[in-house]
C-alpha cells in the first residue's frame, strides 16, 4: 500500500469509527509497522490539516469533533496525473490573461502543491513546464471583475462603451449572457436593451460600467451560439455567403487540419492542393486570414470578394514598387 493508500485508509477509519481507534488495529488495517503509521499521522496533521487526536484512556485515535464540522479530504481521491493536471489548467488561465485570477487560484494552487507532496509527486513547476505566446493582446481593462460577477449573478449591467468602427461612445443597458475569450482578447456576449438584440462588446473596450438592481434576460444556448458562431470570426449573425478557398500544396497540410468555421468544408485536390469552404456574413477578419497566406491561397468565390482580395494585394504591392522608403 502506497502513501497516499494509508492515508485514505486511516481517513476511512477515523469517518467511520464510533470510539477512538487503537494503533494496533491501525497497524493490521494498513499493514504495516507501528512507525510507518506514526509517520501517516504526522503527514495528516502537518499537510492536510487533519484533527487527529489521540485519547490516552482509550489508547486510540479519532478525528476532533468538538467544533461541530465533519473532517473530509479535500482533493485526495485525485491522483497525481489529475492534480498536475488541474496545475496545467490553473497555469494557462494565468497565461490566458496574466494577473487576473491570482489572488483567486493562488490557495488552490499552494493545496494542491501539498497533495502532491504527500504522494511524492514532488513540488510543482508546471509554470516552466507551458509556455503561451499572446499576440495582439490588448489589456482586458478594470471591469473585468465586475463584469464577470454580473454575469454569473444574472444581473443587468449599465455600460460606457467606446465603439471603435465608428469612433463613437455610448450608454447602454445590457443583459450579459457570456464571457468569451477570442484570439487572446475578451468579449462580453450580451442582450442589448439599446438595440434590442444581441451584441458583443470587447472587454477593453468597455470605459465604465455599474451593476443594476434588475435580473438579467435570459436568451438560450443555442439561440446565442446560433448569432455568435454562425458567421465567420468575431462577426456576428446569420452567414450570407461562402467563401471558396483553395490552398497551395504547400499549405495545405497545415490548412487541412485547422478549424475556420464550424460549419466549414474541406476537400483534398488531385493536384495535392486543399480546397476549403467557409459561410461568412462580414468580410473583415476573413480578409485578413486570407491575406495572411499571400500567394499561397486563392479565392475561388464569390467573385466580389475574389476581387477585393486582389485589390488589396494589389495596392499592397504598391507600397513596394518605388523601392526604398
Amino acid at each position: 500500500m502506497d502513501r497516499f493508500g494509508r492515508i485514505f485508509r486511516l481517513n476511512q477509519n477515523f469517518s467511520s469509527a464510533r470510539y477512538p481507534v487503537s494503533r494496533q488495529r491501525l497497524e493490521e488495517e494498513l499493514e504495516c509497522s507501528r512507525a510507518t503509521v506514526k509517520r501517516a499521522l504526522d503527514d495528516m496533521r502537518l499537510y492536510l490539516n487533519a484533527p487527529i487526536e489521540y485519547d490516552a484512556k482509550l489508547n486510540g485515535y479519532y478525528y476532533d469533533r468538538r467544533q461541530g464540522e465533519i473532517y473530509e479530504l479535500p482533493g485526495l481521491w485525485f491522483n497525481a496525473s489529475k492534480l498536475h493536471a488541474l496545475l496545467s489548467v490553473q497555469q494557462l488561465l494565468a497565461d490566458v490573461q496574466p494577473g487576473l485570477l491570482d489572488s483567486h487560484l493562488l490557495p488552490l494552487r499552494e493545496r494542491i502543491d501539498v497533495l502532491l507532496k504527500t504522494r511524492h509527486a514532488g513540488a510543482s513547476d508546471i509554470g516552466m513546464r507551458i509556455r503561451i505566446q499572446r499576440v495582439a493582446a490588448r489589456p482586458v481593462g478594470e471591469y473585468f471583475s465586475l463584469v464577470a460577477g454580473a454575469t454569473a449573478r444574472r444581473r443587468r449591467l449599465r455600460l460606457d462603451y467606446h465603439g471603435r468602427v465608428e469612433d463613437r461612445n455610448s450608454s447602454r443597458e445590457v443583459s450579459p449572457q457570456r464571457l468569451f475569450h477570442y484570439r487572446d482578447n475578451w468579449y462580453l456576449e450580451a442582450w442589448c436593451h439599446l438595440r434590442d438584440g444581441l451584441r458583443a462588446f470587447a472587454l477593453d473596450a468597455i470605459t465604465g460600467a455599474s451593476v443594476l438592481d434588475s435580473d438579467a434576460i435570459e436568451v438560450s444556448g443555442e439561440e446565442l451560439d446560433a448569432y455568435f458562431q454562425g458567421s465567420y470570426g468575431i462577426f456576428a449573425g446569420a452567414p450570407v455567403e461562402t467563401a471558396v478557398l483553395r490552398f497551395s500544396a504547400r499549405r495545405a497540410r497545415w490548412v487541412a487540419g485547422e478549424q475556420w468555421h464550424r460549419e466549414q468544408r474541406g476537400r483534398w485536390l488531385e493536384n495535392g492542393e486543399y480546397e476549403l469552404t467557409v459561410p461568412f456574413s462580414h468580410a473583415a477578419e476573413l480578409l485578413m486570414d486570407i491575406l495572411k497566406y499571400g500567394p499561397d491561397v486563392e479565392v475561388l468565390a464569390p467573385e466580389s470578394l475574389r476581387q477585393r482580395v486582389a485589390r488589396l494585394l494589389t495596392e499592397a504591392a504598391a507600397r513596394y514598387a518605388t523601392g526604398s522608403p
